[in-house]
């Protein structure tokens, strides 16, 4: 209960002091590794994952095309885990760590652009369609992004039903994939707090204590943002770069 009350009184401080610099400053360290349990309290799996060096990623592999933004094990599918004595112990190994959620066993993720994000949820408002946590991501070497957490979509009888995420999306495929996003089996997304390189970072918007949705009672407003913020996107493009004749 007094973890909860913490993060609660976190998520309504200033945006200046609560988005993006948890890990810098006196007792930051204690708040991120509160926001961090929060989060495997609420049955997110975690796992650590690389974080930012300079304007560069922290591991080992030259031109890293995801700095800060993938796990630091490829066994992170099944590290994954919501025991707080574990993630204690990786904050503890390296307290710079990000640390990636793996979807697809308790919850997914719908990955949108973050001014389709803003879009959907003032249309889920107006509708009073009850939203789960929601996440919001922002850097130098991205657009933004805004993530809904919902219930998982689980493992159908039927695997015909199912698809795993590298056929739709991937976290490395950000770039490619500007629409909507379903991270369900098989992949992951950075769990808040996150840094990112330069001053990107990874903030929640609507904390982790809330009950996950059905990810079907958001998609219709997603999707239909998702359009309209492409057709947006077009138009602009258009307007900037006019066919000659």
């Amino acid at each position: 209960m007094e973890r909860k009350g913490r993060f609660s009184q976190w998520l309504r401080r200033p945006r200046s002091q609560a988005g993006g610099d948890e890990g810098t400053g006196a007792g930051a360290g204690g708040v991120r590794e509160d926001l961090l349990l929060a989060a495997a309290a609420a049955g997110f799996p975690l796992a650590p994952a690389a974080h930012p060096s300079g304007y560069g990623c922290s591991c080992d592999r030259i031109g890293c095309p995801t700095p800060a933004r993938h796990p630091v094990s490829f066994a992170w599918q099944t590290q994954a885990t919501t025991d707080p004595d574990r993630v204690a112990q990786w904050l503890r190994a390296d307290p710079q760590a990000n640390f990636i959620t793996a979807t697809g066993i308790v919850h997914d993720v719908l990955d949108v652009p973050v001014d389709a994000g803003r879009l959907a949820l003032e249309r889920l408002g107006t509708a009073e369609v009850e939203v789960g946590p929601v996440a919001t991501s922002s850097g130098d070497l991205q657009q933004g992004r805004m993530l809904f957490f919902t219930a998982t979509r689980g493992t159908p009888d039927d695997e015909d039903e199912w698809w795993p995420c590298e056929l739709d999306c991937h976290p490395e495929t950000m770039d490619e994939h500007p629409g909507l996003r379903w991270h369900c089996r098989g992949s992951y997304v950075l769990v808040p707090p996150a840094r990112l390189p330069g001053d990107g970072h990874v903030g929640w918007l609507l904390g982790p204590e809330r009950p996950l949705p059905d990810p079907l009672t958001l998609l219709e407003a997603l999707t239909d943002a998702c359009a309209q913020f492409a057709d947006e996107d077009q138009d602009h493009d258009s307007a900037a770069w006019p066919i000659g004749r």
